[in-house]
């Protein structure tokens, strides 16, 4: 059976934000099926309250990215440089894992050796764990991909929300392909998959068991990006970045963006 590592990744350098980090970890704790290890990155000075934090049982580690690049992109980056298991798993720091996610993606991967990243089908709610909608789902719907289940480049190209919280990914994948790029702001997670799709690696998507996102929380990563005048461009920053990632998905390496109106 393949191993796994969950990685959190702490992108703030504020307490205050702590509160949030136990209900993960309680996610990560109640699996059928532990993780064999669970990843916390952040930073120094946020070390020692999530040191308080209960693991139980849980085969933790806490690792301290010492550059002054703690964004998202950069912590997972660092925390897939430490992984030793095949594969990773992607945990936000306020999201939840389904209590069968990893015992069902571990079936999976043993079934479908070919796949190289799996999906979670996601529950979006918001802060008031009201319900949204749901994410990643699109490719269970005939005629949407060539493969029903299999993410393809020419549904991703017409179609770009999906998400890669939750995601499990083959380890040496992620770092073939250049990790996830800190350069390419709110559309980061779509040039990810773009340039994945493109460079074969194979995508499905776990019906019916899932993960849990809070969508559009006051400080969260959308809402950061929303709100940081350096992300904004005019009305235009959904479609600058949106076209920025399909000029970007090509290359591998994470390139300085001139950031303009369209």
């Amino acid at each position: 059976m393949k191993d796994i590592t969950v990685i959190i990744p702490i992108h703030t350098n504020e307490n205050d934000e702590l509160n949030l980090l136990q209900t993960a970890i309680n996610s990560v704790k109640d699996q059928q099926t532990k993780p064999e290890k669970l990843l916390i990155v952040c930073t120094e000075k946020l070390k020692s309250g999530i040191e308080n934090l209960d693991f139980g049982d849980t085969n933790y580690e806490i690792i301290i990215n010492n550059t002054e690049s703690y964004d998202f992109s950069s912590q997972i980056n660092f925390g897939v440089e430490n992984c030793e298991t095949e594969f990773f798993c992607i945990l936000e720091l306020d999201d939840e894992l389904s209590k069968l996610w990893i015992r069902k993606v571990k079936d999976y991967m043993d079934y479908y050796e070919d796949v190289d990243v799996f999906l979670p089908l996601i529950t979006n709610v918001d802060r008031d764990n009201k319900f949204i909608g749901w994410s990643n789902e699109p490719v269970w719907a005939l005629n949407f991909s060539e493969e029903l289940g299999v993410l393809d480049l020419d549904s991703l190209l017409n179609y770009p929300n999906f998400n890669i919280d939750g995601m499990v990914m083959r380890v040496e994948n992620f770092k073939d392909m250049g990790g996830l790029k800190k350069n390419i702001k709110l559309t980061f997670v779509y040039e990810f998959l773009l340039r994945a799709v493109f460079m074969d690696s194979r995508i499905m998507t776990i019906p019916k068991v899932g993960y849990k996102h809070v969508n559009l929380r006051d400080g969260s990563l959308f809402w950061n990006y929303k709100n940081h005048p350096s992300y904004l461009i005019g009305t235009n920053a959904g479609p600058f970045w949106l076209e920025t990632a399909k000029k970007e998905y090509f290359f591998t390496e994470d390139r300085e963006i001139e950031e303009k109106e369209l």
